[in-house]
């Protein structure tokens, strides 16, 4: 299998948590070779499980596992000088690093970008922060910690989510961590292609707030446009109707057709076609001005009929589609026909265990077949060999602690030894 369109970049991955290692975890399913340097007590989230009830080594859960796929790790105490010289030596050989720490920590550290670049004028340096860094816009909240909750809540996310205005949600999954995620692995490689182009490297900066606001664009055209505060309404769409969730006899479905002669068809498909002609339905602006009308009338159709029922007579003719949990997820056809669950040796465990696959599909550069994390510094004197240190300098950083290995079920003198 190819290893990707990313084969031979080399991503130096200082990230934590979940939106960093997701955005580099972007850059490894692309082939990039991504060494995730940690502490040496390592990324937290590798403590975090969850766990199989088999698994005997607890290496790592299946948090860490899903997000840091086709990654090598390398332990590095940037707190010593000996660390930072590995780091720096690390930085010469890169395309890219990326770091999720709050402003200031780099400074600290004596490894700032303006460091960094001048060691490789080339280098691509994203860091993802909760509120952005002061080289591209100082924020007033710049030194404030954030998490995904507090990116969702003042993004304006969960302002325009739940079932009423008294009760704002926060969305399920972690969209304040894994959206500026992406938006982070899309401006590396912006920023890559101006590097190739001209030789200079560059500061790439993204904030989870930011990236919520752009997660939720229609709230600010609406604002702007008409001077209304959006708020949350369910399951519905303010400019859209029918758009929204419906119950059915054995679950729930969603029902999108807001178009006029899509709702002309569904109205012909559940034999109701005089609805179509009413001047209260017959234009999606007459709908929305009747949407809860227009829920009861649909509800009063779904509920009689299963899900199954349901997409027997609405599937590929209106978007229609029932509401999945986990376990539907793994039955699916689609999901199995798309490959978006993959399953990968878990250390400690004797069958292999699932995690999301890609939604990324190439024709030619289809990417490297998924791998399991690492064990902590399970790569370290690989990776160390390859920037040119002898067996004798990598004992000796070793020895002063500068860089490390994982020592339960793991590693004797950076020797790693899974069992």
């Amino acid at each position: 299998m190819s290893r990707g369109s990313l084969d031979g970049l080399r991503v130096i991955d200082l990230t934590t948590q979940l939106s960093g290692p997701y955005s580099t975890m972007v850059l490894s399913d692309l082939g990039a070779d991504v060494i995730k340097v940690e502490p040496p007590d390592g990324d937290a989230v590798r403590q975090q499980g969850p766990y199989h009830s088999q698994d005997v080594t607890r290496a790592f859960g299946g948090y860490f596992q899903s997000i840091n796929r086709n990654k090598r790790s390398l332990v590095v105490d940037l707190k010593t000088e000996a660390g930072r010289d590995v780091l720096l030596r690390l930085v010469e050989t890169a395309d890219v690093l990326v770091e999720n720490f709050r402003v200031g920590v780099m400074e600290r550290l004596g490894v700032p970008y303006e460091r960094l670049s001048e060691v490789n004028p080339r280098l691509v340096y994203a860091a993802l922060r909760g509120f952005g860094d002061p080289r591209t816009g100082e924020s007033p909240y710049s030194t404030w910690p954030s998490y995904d909750v507090v990116a969702q809540a003042m993004g304006g996310l969960m302002g325009i989510t739940g079932p009423d205005v008294d009760h704002p949600t926060k969305v399920g999954p972690g969209v304040g961590d894994v959206f500026p995620g992406i938006f982070t692995a899309v401006a590396v490689l912006a920023a890559l292609r101006h590097a190739e182009r001209t030789g200079e490297g560059q500061f790439v900066d993204v904030s989870m707030y930011d990236s919520v606001v752009a997660l939720c664009e229609r709230i600010i055209y609406q604002h702007s446009y008409t001077g209304v505060v959006p708020k949350p309404q369910g399951n519905g769409n303010p400019q859209f109707c029918p758009f929204d969730l419906f119950p059915a006899a054995d679950g729930f479905v969603t029902i999108a057709a807001p178009r006029d002669h899509q709702w002309d068809l569904l109205c012909r498909l559940i034999g109701r076609p005089e609805l179509s002609a009413d001047e209260r339905y017959a234009t999606n602006t007459a709908r929305v001005r009747h949407a809860q009308d227009v829920r009861n009338l649909l509800s009063e159709w779904t509920r009689s009929r299963t899900v199954t029922q349901i997409l027997d007579v609405l599937g590929g003719h209106v978007a229609v589609g029932p509401v999945h949990d986990a376990a539907d997820l793994f039955h699916d056809q689609h999901v199995a026909a798309r490959n978006m669950i993959v399953e990968m040796e878990h250390p400690g465990v004797p069958q292999p265990l699932a995690v999301v696959g890609r939604p990324m599909k190439f024709t030619r550069t289809p990417g490297p077949a998924p791998q399991r994390a690492p064990f902590l510094g399970e790569h370290g004197d690989e990776v160390l060999t390859s920037l040119g240190y002898t067996a004798a300098q990598i004992s000796e950083l070793h020895r002063v602690g500068a860089v490390g290995t994982q020592r339960d079920g793991g590693v004797e003198s950076g020797r790693v030894t899974v069992g």
